[in-house]
């Protein structure tokens, strides 16, 4: 939408606003369902998308589902709502304040000697940031339960080769 930026940013943010409540509503409803969770998720990320298939394919109940052994900064992504919240809301502040800076700078702030759209985009940078990481750590878990998943299968495959001669 190049002539109509602003417009895209509202539909944007709204739709990130909508995607954070919708699962808040949907648990306070009691209306969650697994394909809910799921349809979520898929609409979010390919890395995350990898992470629920593996996780799945592991027997787990969902990609959420961390043993205390396995990594913390996951446990602590998906068992604290306001982190989880935080997160997602400070990575869509990063892209939806870098899409409308590309249009414009938005109103000076006369205390801070900045305007008001590259102050956004510098204060959710670290988040974004983090956000980014926390997809590559899910493509790595991913490739990890892959991992598990091929190796049993081989050795059920072996073992049912060794009783069959």
């Amino acid at each position: 939408m190049p002539d109509h930026y602003l417009m895209a940013t509202v539909f944007y943010v709204t739709s990130a606003l909508l995607d954070a409540f919708d699962g808040m509503a949907a648990r306070r409803l009691n209306q969650s369902t697994k394909f809910g969770a799921l349809l979520d998720q898929l609409t979010d990320r390919c890395a995350t998308m990898c992470l629920i298939m593996t996780s799945l394919m592991l027997g787990k109940t969902s990609h959420k589902a961390f043993d205390l052994n396995e990594n913390p900064v996951m446990r602590l992504y998906y068992t604290s709502r306001p982190v989880l919240f935080f997160m997602c809301a400070g990575n869509e502040m990063f892209y939806s304040s870098l899409y409308f800076l590309h249009f414009t700078s938005g109103p000076l702030i006369p205390v801070l000697n900045i305007h008001l759209i590259p102050l956004l985009v510098w204060v959710s940078a670290p988040v974004a940031l983090v956000k980014a990481g926390i997809s590559v750590l899910h493509g790595y878990i991913s490739a990890i339960n892959l991992s598990i998943i091929d190796l049993s299968e081989r050795q059920a495959t072996a073992q049912l080769s060794a009783k069959t001669d």
